[in-house]
């Protein structure tokens, strides 16, 4: 019993936070026991926290903070004393920690107490990874939460639809998954979408205590990506599409449209074209915020653009969608709908490119591209061309504009040539 006697003396020395083995003598229970709890103070504030046992105020020594031995509820009571004194130490641990990182003071009494109270519930990373998903839709965050699910769903396929441990997602376990990818035929850079996902749960789980940094298995295992291939399509061959001739009865009536309109509202993506409303008009102007990042964009209405939207907004009211991508009324349907007319949407480009003689792929993503190439050779500066297209930095711009046709290069090697 010295041991144990000497263990429950175990204290709190940090100036403003507190932490005692108490009874919570405010919740009388019906055979007059009181809950013992950890009674936390915090920057002058006190919260409890339970511990799932109670006894009659006569069994408590409250100086020793501990069960009396005259208690007869148990069949051992240094066994009991020893498990109260164990949840104390973790809570002590806990605080010690934040201490030692120089968070503790900004943290309130509240977050203090979760960090204690929290039990890692997600043993399973898959679990954890579909709490996030979860998360993210009640968040109406159907864009990452559709993602974060893809790669959940091809995780657990690799693992032959088995679970999968935090422990287990370890560095040879990325190994493993790198070589399953590419045998499958996959590029370097739809393996990195994928390991930047699994980064992003790791790293969650760590902020929230659920796995400590040791585990990260990211210190290692470096994620590589590959520059994309030529994005961008030229002039003539967007010339080419603005000219063709379809039928307002076909499809890539309406795809050819898509790209256009696309390419004239700054390289808009399809997902924000498609919640384009009618509201959304504004005084000849398109106005609305991008979703990926919540940049205002407000564009000027040329008369190419107006030519392609007169056709869509005859008799609709305000709320309607300016284009018919979206069918369905709540916003995780309509999340649904856009990924299903996307996919559409480039098998209709694949047929327009043919049609047109683009020898290119002709993807959603070409006119985005080809609008930032196209402003570069009208000399629209850098800076500009980065705003347009919502761009923090200067440098993901350049990304966009790192390949210049071959022709382009050979017409300015051309001039140096001719100063010889």
């Amino acid at each position: 019993m010295r041991a144990n006697c000497v263990q429950i003396f175990l204290s709190l020395n940090i100036m403003n936070t507190n932490l005692k083995l108490s009874l919570d003598t405010r919740r009388k229970k019906k055979d007059n026991s009181f809950p013992i709890i950890l009674r936390l103070t915090h920057l002058r504030k006190t919260t409890s926290i339970s511990l799932g046992y109670s006894v009659q105020p006569e069994f408590w020594d409250d100086k020793n903070q501990k069960i009396k031995r005259s208690y007869k509820g148990v069949s051992s009571i240094s066994k009991l004393n020893n498990q109260l004194l164990k949840e104390k130490t973790r809570a002590i641990d806990i605080i010690n920690d934040l201490d030692g990182k120089d968070g503790l003071n900004f943290l309130s009494i509240i977050q203090i107490k979760n960090r204690i109270v929290k039990k890692i519930t997600f043993n399973s990373f898959l679990e954890y990874g579909n709490s996030l998903v979860d998360e993210m839709k009640k968040a109406q965050r159907f864009g990452n939460a559709n993602s974060y699910y893809a790669v959940i769903k091809v995780l657990k396929k690799f693992n032959h639809e088995k679970d999968l441990k935090f422990n287990e997602v370890n560095y040879d376990f990325l190994k493993k998954f790198e070589r399953f990818h590419f045998s499958r035929g996959n590029s370097i850079n739809g393996l990195a979408v994928y390991m930047k996902t699994i980064r992003a749960i790791y790293n969650k789980a760590i902020k929230s205590d659920l796995i400590t940094k040791d585990a990260y298995p990211f210190t290692n295992y470096k994620i590589k990506t590959t520059p994309t291939e030529k994005r961008a399509i030229d002039i003539t061959s967007i010339k080419a599409i603005m000219m063709l001739k379809l039928e307002e009865t076909d499809n890539l009536f309406h795809y050819r449209n898509y790209f256009l309109a696309s390419y004239m509202l700054y390289g808009i993506s399809f997902i924000d074209l498609a919640f384009l409303k009618l509201d959304n008009i504004v005084d000849n102007r398109v106005k609305f915020l991008r979703k990926k990042t919540d940049k205002p964009y407000n564009i000027k209405i040329t008369s190419q653009l107006n030519e392609i939207l007169s056709h869509y907004i005859k008799n609709k009211d305000e709320n309607d969608f300016i284009f018919p991508i979206i069918k369905r009324d709540t916003l995780e349907l309509q999340y649904k709908d856009v990924l299903w007319a996307r996919k559409r949407y480039n098998k209709g480009l694949k047929e327009i490119a043919k049609i047109c003689n683009i020898e290119q792929r002709l993807t959603s993503y070409v006119s985005r591209h080809s609008f930032a190439t196209q402003a570069m050779f009208q000399n629209v500066p850098l800076q500009a061309i980065s705003a347009m297209l919502g761009h923090n930095r200067l440098t993901t711009t350049q990304i966009y504009l790192k390949s210049l046709p071959n022709e382009v290069l050979d017409e300015y090697n051309e001039r140096l040539n001719s100063t010889l």
